[in-house]
């Protein structure tokens, strides 16, 4: 069986993330969505409620799964037995990060490969970051996320008004 993981922070999930990992689901038997969880970094949504989104629209993808991570990719990877990380591209911009983050998981452990999957062309443009402010400014967003997705969000900048 085929394992791939597609790692990230995921906040909060966007259309783009599902496309990368539906269509790694296409290439692997398995696919584990493995959050981020960095207490070194400030996110707008805890890892719980990450994981919650996450779960809630992955639900109806058999053989993807979501799960959580701290420290290195690459020991989470032994842990689960994967080998495979799926990363998606949207610019050269992120080859350039990407490409260094791969090389440097390969030489921490030789077995792990990254794939690049091309972002699909409507989602080039798409990043989390983007969504917030689109949303904490209260612009339209239902083309960047599922509805579960729009919901927290401007729940979440309701609460902090």
């Amino acid at each position: 069986m085929t394992k791939a993981i597609v790692p990230g922070s995921f906040d909060p999930v966007t259309f783009g993330h599902l496309d990368i990992i539906q269509r790694a689901k296409r290439l692997f038997d398995q696919v584990i969505v493995a959050v981020l969880e960095n207490q070194s970094k400030t996110f707008l949504f805890s890892l719980e409620e990450r994981v919650e989104m996450l779960r809630e629209v992955t639900k109806d993808l058999p053989g993807v799964s979501v799960d959580f991570f701290s420290g290195l990719l690459v020991t989470y990877m032994k842990k689960v037995n994967a080998r495979v990380i799926v990363r998606g591209l949207r610019a050269l911009s992120d080859y350039e990060y990407e490409l260094q983050m791969a090389l440097t998981n390969h030489e921490l452990d030789e077995e792990v490969e990254t794939i690049f999957l091309a972002s699909s062309a409507r989602y080039s443009f798409l990043s989390s970051r983007m969504v917030k402010e689109v949303a904490s400014m209260g612009g339209r967003i239902s083309d960047f996320v599922p509805p579960f997705v729009e919901e927290k969000l401007r729940n979440k900048f309701k609460e902090r008004g």
